[in-house]
């Protein structure tokens, strides 16, 4: 079963991303801001990490720039998922390292697809 880590301070959106990626088999591991992500990631190694950039304590950038650094996470694949929709925004986010840019309002059923292909 791949691991999947939810990082993401609204409600909303970590509930339906929750359920849906359950639904498709995915173990999952919710954190409401970067520091909770990074205190997870002591512990578990997922496949891939769906990450917000504007969250409480430690932002979404801040928080790939650890994973970054931490050599067990080289396999994990990053999407950021944002409202942040400036191409300033977005070429930020690929340059840190993440594998994809997904930009909030976005389809769920779309993300499913694109997480499947990464973790494929």
């Amino acid at each position: 079963m791949k691991k999947i880590l939810i990082v993401d301070d609204e409600p909303n959106i970590v509930m339906s991303l929750e359920y849906t990626f359950k639904k498709n088999n995915f173990e999952v591991y919710i954190a409401r801001d970067g520091q909770e992500a990074l205190d997870i990631l002591e512990k578990q190694l997922p496949d891939i990490i769906i990450l917000d950039v504007m969250m409480p304590m430690v932002d979404g950038f801040a928080t790939l720039e650890q994973i970054k650094k931490d050599s067990r996470l080289n396999h994990c694949k990053v999407i950021f998922l944002s409202a942040k929709n400036k191409q300033h925004d977005i070429d930020k986010g690929l340059e840190l390292g993440a594998n994809l840019y997904v930009v909030k309002p976005f389809s769920i059923k779309k993300l499913v697809e694109q997480v499947q292909e990464l973790t494929q």
